[in-house]
């Protein structure tokens, strides 16, 4: 796959819009990496403010970078965009909010050269506003290994697993068959459980290499208590893809798989505004019909927790007063 004469190009595309706070210290990390052969593609989705100048400015400073410049359309859309020109053997993708270590992309490279995979991954931490480290969504291994895909698809059941392309590279001719969903949030996990099929196996290094910072600006987060971020509906038409690849491709997997697709109703559930929570929410009556039917299936699932099945009952039956009851638990933790 590697030509060991010629050096590997990474192409790393960069997303970018109206971040002008953090954009300089995303691309700056990319530009500081130990690997020098990459080319770097910064797409400017729509910015509004003076992103795009300033990525013009950035990119005065190092011929590596590309600077394209597209109408609003989404994390996906301009993921897709720069997918396009770009020419590397690897692709990889970093956020505008993000930033990476020096080492990142030769770890990533060295172990594509020791195990000649199509992919491999990384590890990543979470920071929040404040720059402080939070606690691990994905705990890294505790030194690198090589999974296959089943693996992989139930890690990501049991949301143990990091879906993320960004703490990933990924070998081009994988978006050659396949791009990212646009119009869609939870895209990663969308593209990834489709793509896994033709990744067979795939390396996870131990190193925290990634840093995923945490801003209320973004798609999932806001003060707005009557705002229902789309994202919370993705999840669940999601799940449902899920379970049907779990079908064809990892039977084996269905209890895992019909518990991700009840853990995710159930998160659509305590996030919906209560306001919505209404008949002519046909979304909403769905979530909750489908809770309601697989009440009792739910009991025998044994990766859904006891508190999880309480849950299910209570949502599928009275969520209203769930959600109070939900409200009252936060409340006392704070």
């Amino acid at each position: 796959m590697m030509d060991r004469n010629e050096p590997v190009l990474i192409s790393i595309i960069i997303p970018v819009y109206n971040s002008m706070d953090c954009l300089e210290r995303s691309v700056s990390s990319v530009q500081k990496q130990t690997y020098r052969n990459l080319e770097i593609i910064i797409v400017d989705d729509g910015s509004t403010d003076n992103t795009g100048a300033l990525a013009e400015k950035i990119a005065l400073s190092d011929k590596r970078i590309k600077v394209i410049h597209k109408e609003n359309g989404g994390s996906s859309s301009a993921r897709n965009a720069g997918l396009n020109i770009a020419r590397g053997d690897f692709i990889g993708f970093v956020d505008a909010d993000d930033y990476v270590e020096p080492m990142m992309y030769e770890r990533l490279l060295m172990a594509v050269g020791e195990t000649n995979l199509l992919m491999v991954q990384t590890s990543r931490d979470e920071i929040d506003e404040k720059g402080e480290r939070m606690p691990d969504v994905c705990i890294p291994p505790e030194e690198g290994k090589i999974v296959d895909n089943r693996h992989i698809m139930r890690e990501l059941l049991l949301h143990r697993g990091d879906c993320s392309f960004c703490t990933r590279l990924t070998h081009r001719s994988l978006f050659e068959l396949y791009n990212f969903p646009e119009g869609e949030l939870n895209e990663d996990f969308n593209l990834l459980i489709r793509m896994l099929s033709d990744v067979k196996r795939s390396a996870i290094l131990p190193y925290q290499d990634y840093h995923v910072v945490y801003r209320m600006r973004s798609n999932s987060r806001t003060t707005d208590t009557e705002y229902f971020p789309p994202v919370f509906k993705d999840i669940v038409v999601n799940s449902d893809r899920a379970m049907n690849i779990v079908k064809k491709e990892y039977p084996e997997l269905a209890k895992e798989a019909f518990r991700f697709a009840m853990f995710q109703r159930i998160e659509y559930m305590l996030h919906i505004p209560i306001s919505k929570m209404t008949r002519d929410n046909t979304f909403y009556r769905e979530v909750k019909k489908y809770l309601r039917r697989n009440m009792f299936r739910s009991l025998g699932n044994p990766y859904l927790t006891k508190k999880n099945k309480q849950y299910i009952f209570i949502l599928g039956c009275a969520p209203k007063l769930a959600r109070k009851i939900h409200r009252i638990k936060m409340k006392g933790k704070k």
